[in-house]
């Protein structure tokens, strides 16, 4: 609680103008995991017999693998397809016909800024060596990061790249809760800072060396970073904006479902880069990653066609594919960490629970997150979070498992509570400085007009 709170002091910083970093976190060496523990004994007191000198052992150098490149390379393309074209056909196609084109602009966009943002800042606040909370400045415009630099296995430009597409769609996801009534503008300057302030430190906590991860946090591939960090963020600007006009009046209905089909399609494919390709390397990992989320993805289908079939009388296929993409994010978490039984529970678990997330507690809540991003990334991450410690399985893990199952429970909930509160907090400060200079939402007249017409000046016929 106390690193929680600390976390916030972080988010009071940097809008504060006097920043006060939480101090360095202790350095933690990073090990290959094939070190036998038997290199780790102290040397041995010398004998009377004086055996000739071994030649001392050097420590293993980080080599290329063609192999593991080759994936990743892969992988990276994978994840990039997610947000354009995929999450931008799954997201167009439930709007309404009007703000069929803007709502695909601002996962285009998002491509756009975040590379150039991620680029020239994000990547070294991320990743570069710092303290418990924030990377340092060396890497800036990936300064020093020469072709011969290795991340493990893979080229460390690579790494980069590949990091840059997580950015971007967890940047993408949030454009859901404020589909059909933000400014262009606005969403452009929102995303360029909110990469920066929020999405960069909480990658820093749980894989570039932060508290989180010193902890003992299990993230595979962005549970937590990526999934709840863009739901909650979601949530805030839909409260910030306030609801569509004529919501709850007017029909709001879906334009186009198959495209939303189509994109959630390609959202399941890319879907294997984004855990797959998280296991850095083309091996049993990476295949155990592939499998898990197949699973998942599968079972949460099933489990909210069953559910919506018995609460409405219909399984829609709106339904079956949300729910696909509810087993995704459940599973992304823990891909690398579960077997293939425990990401069959989990997918059965996350269908219903984020069928739950987009109907009831979307009510309870009564705001307007247009696409539910909320319901589906927020909520399936904290229940892939949590379930994650409960799955986390040493015949996936080895001696890597967590021995205490309530200890792991209570880092779990303990990233969840920090990413929820940091991010909550910076996004509404970021939110409230942009309306105060330049407006969150468009006039009353433009909405009603469409955004494909007022923001960009086409429509589609």
């Amino acid at each position: 609680m106390k690193k929680i709170i600390m976390a916030l002091g972080l988010a009071s910083a940097l809008f504060g103008g006097s920043v006060a970093w939480a101090e360095d976190a202790s350095s933690v060496a990073q090990t290959s995991t094939s070190v036998s523990t038997s290199t780790a004994t102290a040397p041995a007191t010398t004998t009377a017999t004086v055996a000739p000198a071994a030649t001392p052992a050097t420590p293993a150098t980080p080599k290329l693998d063609t192999g593991d490149t080759a994936w990743v390379l892969i992988s990276t393309a994978l994840v990039l397809m997610m947000t354009i074209p995929g999450l931008a056909l799954f997201y167009s196609g439930m709007v309404r016909k009007k703000n069929v084109l803007a709502t695909m602009a601002h996962s285009l966009i998002a491509t756009a800024v975040v590379s150039i943002v991620w680029v020239v800042i994000g990547y070294t606040l991320a990743f570069d060596t710092g303290n418990a909370f924030i990377g340092g400045l060396s890497k800036t415009m990936l300064s020093g990061i020469t072709l011969d630099a290795l991340q493990g296995t893979i080229p460390e430009i690579l790494f980069v790249i590949f990091q840059m597409t997580f950015a971007i769609i967890t940047v993408a996801i949030i454009s859901g809760s404020v589909a059909e009534r933000m400014k262009f503008g606005s969403f452009v300057a929102f995303i360029a800072i909110w990469v920066v302030v929020v999405y960069a430190p909480i990658t820093h906590w749980v894989w570039g060396g932060g508290w989180l991860g010193a902890d003992g946090a299990l993230d595979f591939a962005g549970g937590t970073v990526v999934h709840i960090n863009s739901g909650v963020a979601g949530l805030v600007a839909a409260y910030v904006l306030g609801k569509r006009v004529g919501l709850g009046k007017e029909s709001m209905a879906p334009h186009n479902l198959t495209l939303t089909v189509i994109g959630a399609s390609l959202l399941w494919v890319g879907w294997f880069g984004f855990n797959g390709g998280s296991a850095l390397g083309a091996n049993g990992a990476a295949g155990y990653a592939l499998v898990t989320t197949q699973v998942a993805a599968a079972a949460a289908a099933i489990s909210w066609g069953l559910i919506e079939k018995f609460v409405r009388g219909k399984a829609s296929i709106l339904g079956i594919a949300s729910g696909a993409v509810a087993g995704l994010v459940v599973i992304t978490p823990a891909a690398g960490f579960v077997t293939v039984g425990g990401s069959l529970v989990m997918g059965l678990i996350g269908g219903v629970v984020c069928f739950w997330g987009t109907t009831a507690l979307k009510r309870a809540l009564k705001a307007d997150d247009s696409l539910d991003a909320f319901g589906l990334h927020a909520v399936g991450g904290i229940a892939g979070a949590i379930l994650t410690g409960v799955f986390a399985s040493s015949f996936i893990m080895g001696d890597k498992a967590p021995t205490d199952l309530m200890h792991q429970l209570w880092v779990q909930v303990e990233g969840v509570l920090a990413t929820i509160a940091y991010s909550a907090v910076c996004t509404f400060v970021i939110l409230k400085v942009i309306d105060v200079m330049m407006g969150l939402r468009v006039s009353t007249d433009d909405e009603r007009m469409g955004l494909d017409l007022s923001q960009h000046g086409e429509r589609v016929e």
